[in-house]
């Protein structure tokens, strides 16, 4: 029976993954969709949206199995209620990479706004951020958990930097609102998968610790 419920635990956590591998996939895409101007992949992030949710969908079934039928505690039961928080922050990352994906192809027409390499930088910190939160998920590594935590607040200031220079852009010449509209969504999209690999990576170190580090000034002690 303790083998047979290790290899459920296996099996849950390599869906887990397979989910992840798909989700970093469609973020690969969405950046390549706006900086090289690809229709296809932009198409592509579509297509393979609709089998994240069906991961969604089967792995949310096989942790509700579990719980109720192997009655997990400590670590095993920690896993479980972890992976159904982290599968649907994947599927609504997701969801944000379709949302990007279809401004691009109403961009990619469009001459190009100068961002210098503000757009790209956000794509790659926020990619990063996702490898790293699902890294520090199959090694069990706190420190990289924690890495994507401190990440979050080099997106935030990419965010802003990139917003401000495109309502500067606005501004200046009323021909640029309808791209940098776009923009404005696309780049708000990237903040929030940033987001949600930081959710991940809480839910890491969870999965790890036993001790949730959401909200810390809520367990700080007062003084005094």
């Amino acid at each position: 029976m303790a083998r047979h419920f290790d290899n459920e635990l296996r099996d849950l956590k390599f869906s887990l993954l397979a989910m992840a591998g798909q989700v970093e996939e469609m973020i690969l895409l969405t950046h390549t969709s706006l900086l090289d101007r690809s229709d296809a992949d932009a198409r592509r992030v579509n297509d393979l949206d609709k089998g994240v949710d069906e991961l969604e969908l089967r792995l949310d079934q096989a942790c509700i199995d579990l719980l109720a039928l192997r009655a997990p505690f400590a670590s095993d039961l920690r896993l479980i209620a972890s992976t159904l928080k982290i599968v649907p922050e994947l599927e609504r990352i997701g969801d944000h990479c379709t949302n990007i994906a279809r401004r691009a192809l109403i961009l990619n027409p469009m001459p190009p706004l100068e961002l210098g390499d503000a757009l790209r930088r956000i794509g790659e910190e926020t990619l990063s951020m996702v490898r790293r939160a699902v890294d520090a998920f199959v090694n069990g590594d706190a420190e990289l958990a924690r890495s994507v935590i401190a990440s979050d607040d080099s997106v935030d200031a990419l965010y802003v930097l990139i917003n401000r220079e495109l309502l500067r852009l606005m501004l200046a010449d009323p021909m640029t609102i309808e791209r940098a509209s776009h923009l404005i969504i696309v780049i708000k999209n990237w903040e929030r998968i940033a987001d949600q690999a930081t959710n991940i990576a809480e839910e890491v170190l969870f999965i790890i610790g036993g001790v949730s580090v959401k909200h810390p000034y809520l367990q700080t002690p007062p003084e005094g």
